[in-house]
């Protein structure tokens, strides 16, 4: 995909890093870019379409930023590889991967049906995977060192009725940031994850609409009494893919306003 008819590694900027997010166009997705592009990052945007990402660029380049947008449908091995080609091909390197993109299914476990479980683990589990997997392999073969933050969620940590198949996917990742922090190590690539208890989103806030009383009863949960922000959540992954984070990899920070800690 070419970036208006620019090759935009040849614009200047040569000294930013770069990085990619995946399901970009709107909230936590859309925070994440906007946060790494104020502290001095150029930005590889992903969605499914390219349409959603015209407000997100338009954001990101407002704050000094180069943004490149690709399509991409993290279920498809095909698109996860020319997707990542793409960005290399536009800024030269990629340097840090977020993966945001993800789906949620409120179901009880004993109603999920089979093709709903394998929506939610394609897109949460298999496509964090296959990003992460490709993503390492160039930063190996370039013997480039880099940075991995996923998103899981405090569902896979605490259990919560209806949340079953989401939470199963979640977790997944939380285990499988311990994993491949493991293997990847020795080639200088550090994984991590950020696990969010609720946060304030245009989607969240549309569930609390449709559903009074909600909101009331999930805050009586948190300790510090506010539900997170978006750019709590930005900023914890700035952080983590930040040179004041160096020495962190294989773990898993709980975003939560202290819901976790009983």
């Amino acid at each position: 995909m070419k970036h208006e008819g620019r090759d935009v590694k040849n614009e200047g900027n040569g000294n930013r890093r770069v990085a990619l997010v995946t399901g970009a166009s709107q909230g936590l997705g859309a925070a994440i870019a906007l946060r790494l592009a104020r502290d001095g990052y150029d930005l590889v945007l992903t969605e499914l379409t390219p349409e959603p990402l015209a407000h997100v660029r338009a954001t990101v380049e407002s704050a000094g930023a180069r943004a490149f947008p690709v399509v991409l449908d993290v279920r498809s091995q095909a698109s996860v590889e020319r997707a990542v080609q793409e960005a290399e091909k536009a800024f030269g390197r990629v340097d840090v991967l977020v993966n945001n993109a993800g789906v949620t299914l409120r179901c009880p476990a004993l109603e999920v049906e089979r093709e709903e479980w394998q929506a939610v683990m394609d897109v949460n589990l298999t496509g964090t995977f296959f990003m992460s997997q490709q993503f390492a392999r160039r930063l190996i073969a370039r013997k480039q060192g880099g940075c991995i933050v996923s998103l899981a969620s405090t569902h896979g940590v605490v259990a919560l009725a209806e949340r079953s198949t989401y939470g199963i996917s979640k977790g997944a990742i939380i285990h499988m940031t311990r994993v491949l922090a493991y293997e990847w190590a020795q080639h200088d690539i550090r994984v991590n994850a950020i696990a969010p208890g609720t946060i304030e989103t245009p989607s969240r806030a549309a569930y609390f609409d449709a559903n009074p009383g909600t909101r009331d009863t999930l805050l009586r949960r948190v300790p510090l009494g506010r539900f997170g922000l978006q750019e709590d959540v930005a900023g914890a992954v700035a952080y983590l893919a930040s040179a004041d984070a160096g020495y962190i990899t294989g773990q898993t920070l709980l975003l939560d306003g202290g819901l976790t800690t009983y």
